[in-house]
């Protein structure tokens, strides 16, 4: 049996090597450990090895403690013809007192290629769920954006 699941949950130990100056989680090493689950969904989900393409909108609500546990869930959000839209949702769990708390949220991109590097075709994620729904829809609309965002970059240099 073949299982593409277009969802992937890690949970990790954020241990002192993790820190900034400020005792927190560097965001550095945040953004890592992002980059590593947004890889490791859009592979599951596609089977192909996969790029980042870009990433939209990390969002750091709360500082990340050393000694909290991450608890980092992803999900393929939309499909287009070879990228994904990888969105990955970060809660920290303090251990002593069982207290957890969303501290960030971003989407990524995702860019499935073959053995020569080149882009190649991914399935096509169908919805099912609200919120599977709401995702897709939400993501169409960011990829909507960027496209303006890039329309107007265009225009001004033009200018």
């Amino acid at each position: 049996m073949n299982l593409r699941n277009h969802e992937t949950e890690m949970t990790i130990l954020v241990t002192p090597d993790m820190s900034n100056f400020g005792g927190n989680m560097h965001g550095g090493e945040l953004l890592k450990l992002l980059d590593q689950v947004a890889y490791t969904c859009a592979m599951r989900y596609c089977g192909n090895y996969v790029v980042t393409l870009s990433v939209d909108n990390v969002l750091f609500k709360q500082p990340i403690r050393i000694g909290e546990l991450l608890i980092l869930k992803a999900a393929v959000n939309y499909t287009g013809k070879t990228s994904m839209e990888v969105g990955i949702r970060v809660i920290s769990e303090d251990l002593h007192t069982s207290t957890v708390c969303h501290t960030n949220s971003s989407h990524f991109t995702m860019v499935a290629v073959d053995d020569n590097g080149k882009s190649t075709a991914i399935p096509t994620f169908t919805p099912t769920t609200d919120i599977e729904k709401k995702r897709w829809e939400d993501a169409l609309f960011r990829k909507k954006m960027r496209s303006e965002l890039q329309k107007q970059k265009k225009q001004r240099k033009s200018s």
